[in-house]
């Protein structure tokens, strides 16, 4: 019998030392999808770095260490794939009958390299979603590559229907993306999302869909993918859609599901015409006879025309009502009335959860209860059809239902019940999202929030990435709730501790959302520490989009604040942010005293994370101004600052700091490796700006050696990471590469149209150095043409910009005012110099 496979030996020993998959990955800097698709034996070879990391983090001997390495550079038998294929779609119906003639209309779907959409339009009711997923799972087996179910919240109460791009970043995470490739803007979204499924056979379920607007950014491209819509407006604006309208169940059909639902033992016998009369009184609609038939079953006492009675007198007491509406709110009426006092409550305080889901740990916080009563209540609630179970563990209402239920709790439930309600769920989800943060990044935990001890433990987290990704649409949902009913604090406690969370995603726009919704929170309550807090956030998030003006304003302020309140902690991080900005801008003295600045301040106050941030920022800055050996110093103690606390993104930005250091001095063999383990740490880590780094390095290399294929691979990576990141800077950085590239293999037209979408980059990005970089490409590339007075322009041009920043050089070699003059002093020489920097 052979050695055990990779998986079973990696968690057999992390279960020897006692540890969670989120602490192995900790440990070994890994991402900890990278440990779960290890363990699982879904990843082909792990990186020989990546092993050795992992035998340290679980403290092998010799012997295991060698027994490791064999299994991860053995073949695995059956390979899995990066990723499970998805499989989204709800439960199916139970008892689905009828609907013959609107199923018919998807016999010939499913096999054209096309993609085939069809709306499902009816009342609130009528079955809409029950016959979408149910041919949804008879089509299923033709669509290889798994299915999505995107829940819209076009007409559900209390909640604002899905914002399209929020939709696209959820989807583009599950197959696939990691959230810093998802792209900031909504258009680009969409088109990743369509490159993505161009090549796959994928079945795309978008329930209860306001409006065509919000439909068509979610609708593949090209490709044979089916896209089943449902909504409560018929959806014309759709072209080439197919529209099936769905009205109320023929009367046939409507007994059949009845009897099916409650038994048809508890049919049996009765006439007809009074099963007919239940099902009108239901308005023939599914969910109301679902209700009603759930009730019939729960109470083996009563009879049928027992049942149609206590109906009748419903009605007559809501006649007020429209049809649809009279029908389901006389069925709601007669199972609610049924349940028991604990069951009313819990489905009341259960309906003002905000989010589209929620789990039995929610409902324990909703119901000041433990997790087993409160499944026990889910339970109950889900038997008697008030409840729906999308996926295991996961419950929601239906939207006629989640109305009712909201009409009950105002109706019925004290305000401040309601309120306090709402802080224990609050509360609940705090403490849940701060474990989850201090499990993934243990080494930030002095920069988020902490809560006060109490009672209560902390929630267990036992797969925080899981959980923040099943959760953090309920976080924000909750955090909008939170700003619009008061409680600042909660709102203040969740734009800080998902800010980390949310940047690594790429969700900017929801990070920047929350963060304002702080900073007014704050403000409204004059708390300087979240106003703050709020600052600090929207300047490094505005900083990664590239609206310098903006992070440096947001920046200025925090940093007002935390010198009028004494916080330093708050005046270290505002001044690393004004130096980035000013570093982007090409103020490289400036950026240089605010760094200086913060590392005092770090190391007055023993922060580690401000102090190795400083470093950084700092040991780039002076490389750029040619300080090679301080700048060196600098980088190897933040590098060992980095190993020291475990934070591996601060490794990273470490290692290709000191590589372009020795890019710089020509070193290139050294360059080469702090390149290459600069690029496989941030792929064992999932951090994409760190991997655009150090492609970019990579290229500069493999291009001055003159190994232009690699180095023509490397760039074009990058521009195509940054493209779907929606990283201007890197969009420039790898066009000015290629450009460069083309210019040395003699491609001088094919360069000068590179630096021109480059010198635009910069321009539109206003960083000055980088826009004098382009206008030099553009100059050798106008001199290798022969186009001489084009050259001189671009060149006397690159010389202004740089007079204008009081700096004599940029951190590309050859960019300097030196170099420049001797271009121009050769421009009056008959030869124009041909060949680039």
């Amino acid at each position: 019998m052979g050695e055990p496979g990779l998986g079973a030996l990696l968690r057999g020993w992390r279960e020897r030392a006692l540890l969670t998959q989120e602490q192995v990955a900790a440990r070994a800097g890994l991402n900890v999808r990278t440990v779960r698709r290890l363990e699982a034996d879904e990843l082909r070879r792990p990186r020989s770095a990546s092993v050795r990391s992992l035998a340290e983090a679980l403290g092998l001997d010799a012997a295991e260490l060698s027994t490791l390495t064999r299994a991860a550079n053995g073949p695995q038998e059956s390979p899995g794939p990066m990723r499970p294929t998805p499989r989204q779609l709800p439960s199916d119906a139970a008892a689905f009958v009828g609907r013959v003639e609107e199923l018919a209309v998807f016999d010939d779907v499913g096999d054209a390299a096309m993609v085939v959409v069809t709306a499902i339009d009816g009342m609130a009711g009528v079955g809409k979603t029950a016959l979408a997923v149910h041919a949804a799972y008879q089509l299923a087996p033709r669509f290889p590559d798994g299915d999505l179910f995107v829940d819209l919240h076009g007409f559900t109460q209390g909640m604002a229907a899905a914002d399209p791009a929020d939709a696209l970043a959820r989807v583009l995470e599950v197959l696939g993306v990691p959230g810093e490739s998802v792209p900031q803007h909504l258009d680009d979204r969409a088109a990743l999302y369509r490159s993505v499924l161009a090549d796959r056979k994928m079945l795309i379920v978008l329930d209860n869909a306001a409006d065509e607007a919000q439909v068509r950014p979610l609708l593949p491209g090209a490709g044979g993918c089916l896209v089943l819509v449902t909504s409560r407006r018929r959806l014309v604006g759709l072209d080439d859609a197919r529209t099936v309208s769905v009205d109320v169940l023929p009367l046939a059909d409507a007994i059949a599901l009845f009897t099916g639902t409650a038994g048809a033992e508890r049919a049996a016998g009765v006439p007809r015409e009074t099963l007919a009369e239940v099902v009108r009184r239901c308005g023939l609609l599914p969910l109301a006879i679902r209700l009603a038939a759930a009730r019939l079953k729960a109470h083996p006492a009563w009879s049928v025309r027992d049942l149609l009675r206590r109906l009748e007198e419903h009605q007559h007491l809501l006649s007020e009502l429209r049809a649809g509406q009279h029908s389901v709110t006389a069925a709601l009426d007669l199972s609610y009335k049924e349940l028991t006092a604990s069951e009313r409550r819990a489905y009341r305080l259960l309906s003002l959860h905000p989010g589209m889901d929620l789990a039995p740990d929610a409902a324990a916080a909703l119901l000041a209860g433990t997790v087993k009563r409160a499944s026990t209540l889910l339970d109950c609630l889900l038997e008697a059809h008030l409840l729906q179970e999308p996926a295991p563990g996961r419950f929601r209402f239906h939207d006629l239902i989640r109305t009712h239920a909201t009409e009950r709790a105002t109706g019925e439930e004290p305000e401040a019940a309601r309120h306090a309600a709402l802080a224990r769920l609050l509360d609940h989800y705090n403490r849940a999202a701060s474990t989850a943060m201090d499990l993934l990044y243990p080494y930030e935990a002095d920069m988020r929030p902490r809560l006060m001890p109490d009672e209560t433990s902390a929630p267990a987290v036992a797969d925080a990435a899981a959980w923040l990704e099943a959760e953090l649409s309920n976080l924000l949902s909750l955090a909008q709730l939170a700003a619009e009913r008061g409680f600042s604090e909660h709102v203040r406690h969740l734009s800080a501790t998902l800010h980390r969370c949310l940047r690594t995603r790429g969700r900017y726009a929801e990070a920047e959302t929350l963060l304002e919704r702080a900073l007014s929170a704050a403000r409204t309550a004059e708390y300087r520490t979240g106003e703050l807090e709020a600052l600090l956030g929207l300047g490094e998030i505005r900083q990664m989009q590239c609206r310098y003006e903006a992070a440096l304003e947001d920046s200025s302020r925090a940093l007002a604040i935390a010198c009028a309140i004494g916080h330093r902690a708050g005046e270290l991080r505002a001044l690393n942010g004004i130096g980035m900005v000013r570093g982007f801008q090409g103020e490289y003295t400036r950026a240089s005293d605010h760094f200086a600045q913060a590392l005092d301040i770090a190391r007055a106050i023993g922060h580690r994370t401000g102090e190795l941030d400083a470093l950084i920022a700092a040991g780039n800055v002076h490389r750029i101004m040619g300080w090679y050996e301080k700048s060196a110093d600098e980088l190897a103690r933040a590098l060992v600052i980095a190993r020291s606390i475990g934070h591996r993104t601060g490794e990273l930005r470490a290692l290709l700091g000191i590589g372009f250091i020795h890019l710089g001095q020509g070193s290139r063999e050294p360059a080469t490796d702090y390149f290459t383990r600069a690029l496989d740490l941030a792929r064992a880590t999932g951090h994409r700006l760190g991997e655009l780094d150090s492609l970019n390095g990579l290229g500069h290399l493999h291009r001055l050696q003159g190994r232009y294929a690699e180095a023509h691979d490397c760039y074009k990576q990058a521009l195509r990471l940054a493209c779907e990141i929606g990283n201007s800077n890197w969009q420039f950085e790898a066009l000015h590469g290629i450009g460069r590239l083309r210019h040395a293999r003699g491609h001088a037209d094919q360069a000068l149209d590179c630096h021109r979408q480059a010198l635009d980059l910069a321009s539109e990005l206003r960083q000055p150095s980088d826009q004098a970089r382009a206008h030099d490409g553009l100059a050798h590339a106008h001199a290798a043409l022969g186009e001489h007075d084009h050259a001189r322009r671009h060149w006397t041009e690159a010389l202004t910009i740089l007079a204008a920043l009081g700096i004599d050089w940029t951190e590309e070699t050859g960019v300097d005012t030196e170099s420049i003059r001797a271009h121009l002093a050769s421009a009056d020489s008959p030869q124009l110099p041909a060949a680039g920097p």
